[in-house]
């Protein structure tokens, strides 16, 4: 059945303070359901102001510079702030007179950037970037900002709408249906190593004293909770114990030292007793350094500069994704003895007084491939976190068929130690021992018969390091895949390292019809593959 509805020029006279009112009402419930202030990444155009978030301790750098970039424009350059002052001599038009820092943003470490009356054209990537003589260029956090066209008519229909529904006393129903219209996205990105993130939210509505501030991940695990303005600690899941701040009359919430596992989707929820008043979702993306490595080199680095003091009584771990010590620095000196076996002799800390705390690990091998976290910690509390994925390729070997010999590669370290075995064995297609040394010898009645003969190494492979096999001649029914481990007498492994070896057949010579030296020629030209000298 089809209801009537009121035309806007018909409406009653009785009806427009009432519709004036009511006006009013839907104005104060979108400003209230629909804070774009701030932490909106889309937000609508004629809004006052927009804020872009962006922390980081710059107050013990030297001379520091905060610049706030546009790759797509130029000049880049949104805004720039110095010590004591802006500096916008290369600021780009565009932006003239419309953006702000904070007076003591480099004392403070709050480098958000005021962006006034936003227009659809500011749409894009903006890049927060800080430059200090210690620490060189560090980019600290993009956000992508849209800004969409104010579309009148969808207002005015939906306070129509409004009204209409008023008459039947639907209002809060409408609210509740619509209300995924005033949620408003974000999304930061930071890159691992920073201190912390701030994950923005922020309303201009007052809130009763009252209010509950929940913020959860899209597990729905409880990351922090504030109420009375009392933090409930006891509420939150384990990951985020000691993680996380907020500020006295700020939604926004600070996570300490991001990492991998942390990339999320992110809801804040405001409410009193049943009612939700705000509800925000932020989308969190920490960006992890990958090194790529071929197999066989020597040495590879894992990168980590910090501008933490480190003349401090710091402790400094490198573990890997099983949390294995992969280093450990404490007391002024490295801790060999805390390390795991696997990565012994095989570490070193680069210069930690120029805040270099690069870890390099020797004789890299794709069983080294893993995501290595460093923390730092004083007194017991962890002060910034830094990962590295590493990637080594795996090591192919390939060797055409009627070859006498070939060498299944792989140096490491030397002087393992002497009760160490060396078992060389294929895991595909099949399991069989290939190899072995013990005490000092091979082992040959330890082999698979197809392998007994065939298979040498090194005299002293765990003096020297030389851990190659040689096998000879090579069949198709030897290609697989074949580990090398060493372990130690309580059966520890100290290294590893996989191989692929494919038996090709042999290229034959490829007999080509078609050419001949002359017509009656009845010798046809023979084409050798791949040799220019014929």
């Amino acid at each position: 059945m089809r209801r009537a509805c009121i035309p806007h020029c018909q409406c009653p006279t009785s009806l427009r303070p009432f519709r004036t009112r009511l006006k009013m009402l839907v104005v104060f419930v979108i400003l209230l359901h629909f804070s774009h202030h701030a932490s909106a990444v889309v937000l609508v155009e004629g809004d006052p102001f927009v804020l872009l978030h962006c922390e980081f301790e710059t107050f013990e750098l030297e001379e520091p510079t905060v610049v706030w970039s546009r790759k797509d424009f130029n000049p880049p350059t949104v805004h720039e702030r110095q010590a004591n002052a802006d500096k916008l001599q290369d600021q780009n038009q565009h932006y003239s007179g419309r953006t702000s820092m904070k007076k003591n943003a480099l004392e403070s470490g709050d480098l958000t950037l005021n962006l006034t009356n936003p227009k659809v054209s500011d749409s894009g990537t903006y890049t927060c970037t800080v430059k200090a003589a210690r620490i060189g260029r560090r980019q600290l956090t993009e956000i992508q900002l849209q800004v969409k066209p104010k579309d009148t008519t969808w207002a005015n229909g939906l306070v129509a709408l409004f009204l209409l529904l008023a008459v039947f006393g639907v209002v809060g129903g409408l609210l509740f249906y619509f209300r995924q219209y005033f949620m408003s996205d974000y999304k930061v990105q930071v890159e691992s190593g920073v201190m912390s993130v701030q994950l923005p939210c922020k309303t201009t509505v007052r809130l009763p004293k009252n209010a509950k501030v929940q913020w959860t991940d899209s597990s729905k695990r409880t990351v922090h909770v504030k109420e009375d303005g009392e933090d409930q600690n006891g509420e939150q899941d384990w990951k985020y114990r000691g993680r996380t701040k907020m500020k006295i009359g700020d939604l926004s919430l600070t996570l300490k030292c991001p990492e991998e596992g942390d990339t999320d989707t992110y809801t804040c929820t405001v409410s009193s007793g049943e009612t939700i008043l705000v509800k925000k979702q932020v989308e969190l993306n920490v960006k992890v350094l990958k090194v790529e490595e071929n197999s066989g080199v020597k040495y590879v680095r894992l990168p980590f500069k910090t501008t933490v003091d480190l003349s401090k009584d710091i402790e400094v771990e490198w573990l890997d994704r099983n949390h294995s010590k992969v280093h450990v620095y404490r007391n002024n000196s490295d801790q060999p003895e805390e390390q795991d076996c696997f990565y012994g002799g095989r570490t070193k800390l680069d210069l930690l007084k120029t805040g270099d705390l690069s870890l390099t690990l020797m004789y890299p091998t794709d069983t080294d491939n893993h995501t290595y976290t460093c923390n730092i910690s004083e007194n017991g509390d962890t002060l910034i976190k830094k990962q590295v994925s590493l990637h080594v390729k795996a090591c192919q070997v390939e060797v055409e068929k009627g070859e006498q010999l070939v060498q299944l590669p792989f140096k490491t370290t030397g002087d393992l130690p002497e009760d160490s075995t060396v078992e060389w064995e294929t895991s595909e297609p099949e399991y069989m021992r290939v190899h072995v040394y013990q005490g000092g010898s091979d082992q040959s009645g330890e082999q698979a018969d197809i392998y007994r003969g065939r298979t040498k190494m090194d005299q002293k492979p765990l003096k020297s390091g030389d851990l190659s096999l040689t096998l000879e001649n090579p069949t198709d029914k030897d290609t697989g895949t074949y580990v090398c481990e060493v372990y130690s007498n309580n059966r520890n492994i100290l290294r590893k390292k996989v191989v692929e070896l494919k038996v090709k057949d042999k290229d034959h010579l490829k007999v080509n019809f078609s050419n001949r030296r002359d017509s009656t020629d009845p010798n046809p030209l023979i084409d050798y593959p791949n040799d220019e000298s014929v």
